[in-house]
């Protein structure tokens, strides 16, 4: 491809609505020297550019146990787990204060999320954590997202937030994936030790040739270029492509929202609804039936509505909320399937009931839907 070809691709990413943002160690704690406070500040300038123009902005941010390690003054990453995570609980204190301290110059509101990768594999915590993340972007509100060291053990010796990233890009329906690392982005070689090393530009995030020019990590970061090939493999499952980029680059983020050829961008090879309805078609086994009225059948096959629980005349099988069902016809023919927000012994209490009586049934409203049309893939 030509330059022009490159730069004309990456007018595209203006158009990005959903933007999950990944921070590495390396870049957060100025390589191991304490918060790199003028360049989280600058960050947040630029996230709150983003804002500004209507963007939406997830951020995922390494650094707490690199800041842990400064405040209690160890030179060196410690090898006992307990260690680590008494550095990760140390260091989650400050770097949350001062995201909090930063956006709050722009009176912009934030929310600390801990997450471990058992929350996204775990279908009913992974559609707790997806509505809270919905209902703070939609509160205007940043959500900061790092992973719970604190409690994890074999994710905080062999796990990164490159895939922590990719995961919080298939959880929110993120169009965009920025990683943002102390590298310009993926060359064909190390460049650190091998001086006709050219950076790519751009190509497919399923290419398989990208992970064998990828390197190792730092001495502060557990990821290295592998972690990000492969986080840009992760996200493109649900559609969102990635960009692989310079955190100490100027304006980096408001640069690559104005389309300047920076960094490598990765783009997925399906577009977001098609992946995602392909993830849920293929991958997930269903647990249970819902029977839906021939009203329900049109919405969703006609309409593209969420299927609520008036359109639904009986339930079958043992589920929880955040497992897979399948929706079929009065006569039994396979409508859809998705993931449902309440279990079968709640369904069965909310058959043909509009949503303004799901509280007085039930003590609760998990959800107006039975199934959100995000969720859901009509067949």
């Amino acid at each position: 491809m030509s330059l022009e070809q490159w730069r004309a691709s990456r007018q595209r990413l203006a158009g990005a609505k959903r933007w999950v943002i990944k921070i590495g160690s390396a870049l957060l704690t100025n390589d191991g020297t304490g918060l790199n406070r003028s360049g989280m500040q600058s960050w947040v300038d630029q996230i709150s550019g983003l804002l500004a123009a209507g963007h939406e902005v997830v951020l995922v941010s390494s650094g707490s146990v690199a800041e842990g390690m400064t405040r209690l003054g160890w030179k060196t990453r410690p090898e006992e787990v307990h260690k680590l995570q008494a550095a990760a609980a140390v260091g989650q204190m400050g770097l949350v204060q001062a995201y909090e301290t930063s956006f709050a110059r722009h009176d912009h509101r934030t929310a600390q999320i801990l997450l471990t990768h058992d929350d996204l594999s775990d279908r009913k915590r992974y559609l707790n954590a997806r509505t809270t993340l919905r209902t703070l972007l939609s509160l205007g509100v940043v959500p900061i997202i790092n992973e719970n060291d604190t409690v994890v053990t074999d994710e905080i010796c062999f796990g990164d937030n490159d895939t922590l990233g990719a995961l919080v890009a298939n959880l929110v329906e993120a169009d965009l994936l920025v990683i943002l690392t102390d590298q310009q982005g993926l060359f064909t070689a190390d460049p650190r030790n091998n001086p006709d090393a050219e950076l790519i530009y751009e190509g497919q995030a399923s290419d398989p040739r990208f992970a064998a020019m990828a390197g190792g990590g730092g001495a502060l970061g557990r990821g290295g270029m592998v972690t990000k090939v492969r986080a840009a493999t992760l996200a493109a499952r649900s559609g969102a492509d990635t960009v692989i980029v310079g955190g100490r680059i100027d304006n980096v983020i408001t640069r690559l929202r104005e389309g300047e050829l920076l960094g490598t961008l990765m783009l997925a090879d399906k577009q977001p609804e098609a992946a995602r309805k392909q993830w849920i078609a293929g991958h997930l086994q269903t647990r249970g039936e819902l029977v839906l009225d021939a009203g329900a059948v049109k919405a969703l096959r006609d309409g593209g509505r969420s299927l609520l629980p008036i359109g639904v005349v009986a339930v079958s099988g043992q589920f929880e909320r955040g497992q897979v069902v399948a929706c079929r016809d009065e006569k039994g023919h396979l409508v859809a399937k998705g993931l449902v927000n309440y279990s079968h012994e709640e369904a069965a209490k909310i058959l043909r009931m509009p949503s303004s009586g799901l509280e007085q049934a039930l003590g609760m409203v998990a959800e107006p839907e039975m199934i959100h049309r995000d969720n859901l893939v009509v067949l």
